[in-house]
């Protein structure tokens, strides 16, 4: 009896603490309904895995894509949002609270965030659109065509690794060993790194690779692979972007040029990034899940989708701190570039 008197006791704790998670537009407990005007409303819950630019531009695109659409804040929508830090276990306790709450809709940004909505939510009628889901299929979010396992859609962040290995190439024509770092855990970046191995050969790379478990190994992973290594590149795997900063901090400190996967980690102090813009792909999700909304489209009907065009960005505060020099031809081609470091 003391034991079940406890456990409702804790269960009681960790749903307040949920609700201390973060929140914006009203309490997200009831479902669509209609306003004093007869407008249809929604309320949406935005599960975001950790807290780091890349997801927050994912979130900031995705709700102004819904704006887009007639979609907005304040008029017709009401957002719930709310962040597991990094923590799988506190991301499927936050998607059980959507669920519970019944939310119109969840958004879930990055991959630990969608599969665990989309479990939540499996025998229930909510749909999920996710966000910077690298591959949904080895996610078990979609399947090898690209058609939703379930009620659920969204966009893949896929990097275009390709193109950032003849970059690095092209920046770095003496490099010979590159380096990534990755969380063993999260099935991304284990199918980016196997992606990784099998396509730099061709370019006269070798990949170097340090898996950790937690924020915790990042540090020391980091010093041990810097003394294996000529450069870094960056995977858009949640753990080690989190800790950008400390690995920076270390590259800069050996003179170790490190290439990002997208346009924030680019004006922080990588070096550059053939990537995305984030705040485009939330866009892009946005108006999926509108037409989810609206009734135009189920989630199991639709395909994830990708941004099929990658930008090139250069930061040359970086390239000039590190004694590198980008070829005129290459930054004519910049979707963007950077003469400074931000914090």
């Amino acid at each position: 009896m003391k034991k079940k008197v406890l456990a409702v006791i804790l269960g009681a704790a960790m749903t307040m603490s949920l609700g201390a998670c973060g929140s914006s537009g009203g309490s997200g407990n009831s479902a669509s309904g209609q306003d004093s005007s007869g407008e249809k409303t929604y309320t949406i819950g935005i599960s975001q895995f950790a807290e780091h630019g890349s997801l927050d531009n994912c979130r900031e695109g995705f709700i102004e894509g819904l704006k887009e659409e007639g979609i907005e804040e304040g008029k017709n929508l009401t957002i719930e949002v709310k962040n597991a830090a990094a923590d799988q276990g506190t991301a499927k306790q936050i998607s059980d609270t959507f669920v519970s709450d019944k939310v119109d809709l969840i958004c879930a940004i990055a991959t630990p965030s969608a599969q665990a909505a989309y479990n939540s939510a499996i025998d229930t009628d909510i749909p999920v659109v996710y966000t910077a889901v690298t591959d949904p299929i080895a996610a078990e979010l979609a399947d090898e065509n690209g058609t939703p396992v379930g009620n659920v859609t969204g966009t893949s962040d896929e990097l275009p690794i390709k193109a950032q290995l003849e970059m690095i190439r092209e920046m770095l024509p003496d490099a010979k060993k590159i380096g990534i770092m990755y969380t063993t855990s999260e099935v991304n970046s284990v199918s980016a790194l196997e992606t990784y191995k099998e396509l730099a050969g061709d370019y006269g790379f070798t990949i170097v690779d340090k898996g950790v478990t937690q924020t915790a190994d990042i540090s020391l992973a980091t010093d041990e692979i810097l003394e294996e290594v000529d450069c870094l590149t960056n995977l858009t795997d949640n753990t080690v972007v989190n800790s950008l900063a400390t690995i920076l901090d270390k590259a800069n400190t050996k003179k170790i040029p490190v290439f990002g996967s997208e346009i924030e980690q680019v004006k922080i102090g990588c070096l550059a990034a053939e990537g995305l813009d984030y705040v485009e792909l939330g866009k892009q999700t946005g108006r999926m899940a509108a037409k989810v909304l609206r009734g135009e489209a189920e989630a199991s009907e639709m395909n994830y989708e990708t941004i099929t065009e990658p930008g090139y960005y250069v930061n040359t505060a970086v390239a000039e701190n590190l004694g590198i020099t980008a070829s005129e031809e290459l930054l004519e081609t910049a979707a963007e570039s950077f003469d400074s470091i931000s914090s």
